[in-house]
């Protein structure tokens, strides 16, 4: 889920910059170093915000640079086990489909998909469910389960997310438009 958070670091100006606007160049330091990153107790960052308030700024002997104390506004993305999420589909391959969940990409493993036996074609890039005609091809918006969670602070791009769509209530937007026309038309007929 997204989050808007508030939070408070000391930010380096380098020497360099400190004839320009002092709130711009530090919404600029504060991008650079966080945009893509991942803190496990914060979240996946995905931008700075705004600058809320910029303390007195503090010089250390022999740097140069100015240090301040900044509260800043940031939008993150945590992610939990069990959590159902959106994503885009990016890549497909033989293992399974590559969903794009904005700032990390996640795995969606064929054994994840469906009870039915899905076959790859290489020449569509789709996924196929053998019994039940489904696909799964890139651009698809996806709806998933978060099933393993290993983020990875140092290195972001090495962090594993798995997805399941193995339950009700999951899957690709076509999918579950399919699933509550059929609902519906079941309660019709009942009526």
């Amino acid at each position: 889920m997204y989050y808007r958070v508030t939070l408070e670091d000391k930010v380096r100006v380098p020497p360099h910059r400190l004839g320009e606007d002092l709130e711009t160049v530090i919404l600029d330091e504060l991008q650079k170093q966080l945009e893509g990153s991942i803190d496990k107790e914060i979240g996946i960052f995905i931008a700075v915000t705004t600058i809320d308030r910029v303390g007195e700024g503090e010089i250390v002997h022999g740097d140069g640079a100015v240090y301040y104390d900044v509260t800043f506004e940031a939008l993150v993305l945590r992610i939990a086990l069990q959590e159902v999420i959106e994503g885009e589909v990016v890549e497909t391959t033989s293992f399974g489909a590559f969903i794009s969940l904005g700032p990390i990409d996640a795995m969606l493993h064929v054994s994840q998909i469906s009870d039915d036996f899905i076959t790859y074609d290489e020449k569509n890039n789709t996924l196929n469910c053998q019994e039940s005609g489904r696909a799964i091809q890139v651009g698809d918006g996806i709806r998933c389960r978060v099933v393993t969670l290993s983020l990875n602070e140092r290195e972001p791009r090495e962090s594993k997310i798995g997805l399941t769509m193995r339950q009700a209530g999951l899957g690709t937007e076509k999918w579950l438009v399919e699933e509550r026309t059929k609902e519906q038309e079941s309660h019709g007929a009942s009526a």
